[in-house]
């Protein structure tokens, strides 16, 4: 199991970003949350069998249709216990 934490940025809000990153995250069965941040980017954390969450991160490199992704950091995450299932949190 393995943990990322990402920081999604370019055209990324308003375009259904969080919504299809819940689904793929399920779909993937993976672990985390997703939400807005104040200066327009997206922020996530995923954790889960390591190839699911590659397979989550490697769709946050491109997105929903409408999303132009510029800029994808990755960074290894702790893993959470405590999450369960994939949420929208609100912006921070």
């Amino acid at each position: 199991m393995i943990g990322r934490r990402l920081s999604i940025q370019g055209r990324v809000q308003g375009v259904g970003f969080r919504e299809s990153m819940i689904e793929v995250a399920q779909t993937h069965r993976v672990s985390g949350w997703v939400r807005n941040r104040a200066d327009g980017s997206v922020e996530a954390h995923v954790q889960g069998d390591d190839a699911a969450v590659e397979n989550v991160v490697a769709w946050c490199r491109r997105g929903p249709p409408a999303a132009r992704v510029t800029k994808v950091d990755v960074a290894d995450a702790e893993i959470d216990q405590g999450l369960a299932g994939f949420e929208r949190r609100r912006t921070e």
